[in-house]
């Protein structure tokens, strides 16, 4: 199982974006938004929304959080 996201800041909205894969298909994807955060909040914010996803699904054995993509894939 493979979780993937990113944050972008716009206009002091910052939206989290987090697309959850078991194999090549997508299971689960979310959109959270938070307004009027530091840029360290909105990395943290986006970890937290992605544990938020992960917890609830079945056969999670590690949770691994990175901000490289292409090293992830």
């Amino acid at each position: 199982m493979l979780i993937i996201s990113d944050i972008s800041v716009k206009n002091n909205v910052v939206t989290s974006i987090s697309h959850i894969h078991r194999g090549q298909e997508i299971i689960a994807k979310s959109v959270h938004h938070a307004m009027s955060i530091t840029s360290t909040e909105a990395e943290l914010f986006t970890i937290r929304c992605r544990i938020n996803c992960t917890i609830h699904l079945q056969d999670i054995t590690h949770i691994i959080i990175t901000d490289a993509v292409q090293a992830t894939k």
